[in-house]
């Protein structure tokens, strides 16, 4: 019977640090490894250890440093790079080489000038020499979202025969539709023999914003392991996000799958990688942006100030956030206004609300947002506003 917990593998420091202008310094990382590891994620992959001096040094100081998670070091199906990152990783208390090779036709035929025979041999090769350093080895088929699901699975058995204790099937360049992607997972799960003897990896990236979606197929098709990165960054248009198949498993215990992340910490740390990277969260992302509780139509501000779950289905607190944020625009209604005057020391009656409340939309078409100090003048330059400081 298939576990019920889903491993949590963050690929922020290695898959996340290949956007384009987002380089970190081994102190970053440092800081970043160790609130990744109090999370609670059971995977970092803390590098790839042979693309740099610098990569080197990282991946073996957050070896020295991470105390629960395992540590991960990414490697091609070279015997330099398996070699390198066994030495990156020594001090790692649990550590993994991650290796692999394209498996689908484009790569085989573009990328290897190879043959499907050729790739087999060198995906063997591979990870029985990562397995002569350490026991924990997952093996990443890359393009497997465009892979041929037998060509597929048959790798998966030369990967297994040689000791691989995860198979990565990656959509690398977020082409899979949900169903297909679930469909990939699940033909591997019926015909790799000896499937049981390793953990099935979703590693997904969002070309077509599927990334999220295709992991949680993913997992419900039989996968146990989740590769993301805080945010959603990485190359191109990003990985999966981390913090959206957390709150999403959490949120559907009818799926009966689970993570061992400590959501509390989950805003807090994407505003680290955020300002470590110098990659700004855009307003509207899921979970963890400025405006994930945040409500500025008058209906859905009425509904939340009666109740915060008509309109929101996770509470804040559970991610972080201290509390679901009143925005006051031109669109809000009565209740909002009413809700933040008070916040700010006034209680309103419903006929001094009515002559304030014209007030304020005269004052909100002029401005995108309006704040307390606006609040302040509003109330303040009204016809009502004796009544109000008498009261």
């Amino acid at each position: 019977m298939l576990d019920k917990n889903v491993q949590i593998f963050d690929t922020t420091l290695r898959d996340g640090e290949q956007v384009p202008g987002c380089k970190l310094n081994t102190d970053q990382k440092l800081v970043i490894a160790e609130q990744l590891d109090l999370l609670g994620v059971d995977i970092i992959e803390a590098g790839f250890p042979v693309s740099s001096p610098g990569d080197f040094k990282s991946v073996e100081a957050i070896s020295k440093l991470v105390k629960h998670a395992t540590v991960c070091g990414l490697t091609r199906s070279v015997e330099n790079d398996i070699k390198v990152a066994a030495e990156a990783l020594k001090y790692a208390k649990k550590p993994r080489i991650h290796t692999g090779i394209g498996t689908s036709d484009s790569h085989i035929k573009f990328k290897f000038k190879s043959n499907q025979e050729d790739i087999l041999k060198r995906a063997h090769a591979a990870v029985a020499y990562a397995k002569s350093f350490v026991e924990d080895v997952e093996f990443y088929a890359e393009d497997a979202g465009r892979t041929d699901n037998e060509f597929l699975a048959k790798v998966c058995e030369a990967a297994i025969k040689a000791g691989a204790t995860v198979l990565n099937i990656p959509d690398t360049t977020g082409y899979c539709l949900p169903h297909e992607y679930g469909a990939k997972i699940k033909y591997l799960r019926e015909n790799v023999k000896d499937i049981d003897k390793a953990v099935l990896s979703c590693h997904c990236h969002n070309d077509l914003g599927l990334a999220t979606a295709n992991s949680i197929e993913g997992v419900i098709n039989g996968a146990r392991q989740i590769e993301c990165t805080i945010n959603g960054i990485g190359e191109r248009a990003g990985n999966t996000a981390l913090e959206e198949v957390v709150m999403i498993l959490k949120q559907h215990p009818y799926l009966n799958l689970d993570t061992n992340i400590n959501t509390s910490m989950l805003y807090g740390i994407s505003q680290l990688v955020s300002e470590s990277m110098g990659i700004y969260t855009q307003p509207n992302k899921a979970i963890v942006g400025a405006n994930a509780f945040a409500h500025s139509s008058g209906i859905h501000q009425d509904g939340v100030i009666k109740n915060r779950e008509t309109y929101e289905i996770i509470d804040p607190k559970d991610v972080g956030v201290t509390e679901s944020s009143i925005v006051l625009t031109a669109r809000s209604g009565r209740a909002a206004l009413a809700y933040r005057a008070k916040n700010i020391g006034y209680e309103l009656t419903k006929l001094q609300l009515d002559e304030i409340y014209a007030n304020f939309l005269d004052f909100a078409d002029k401005k995108k947002e309006v704040d307390d100090s606006d609040i302040h003048q509003i109330i303040e330059t009204s016809k009502v506003y004796r009544d109000i400081i008498s009261a």
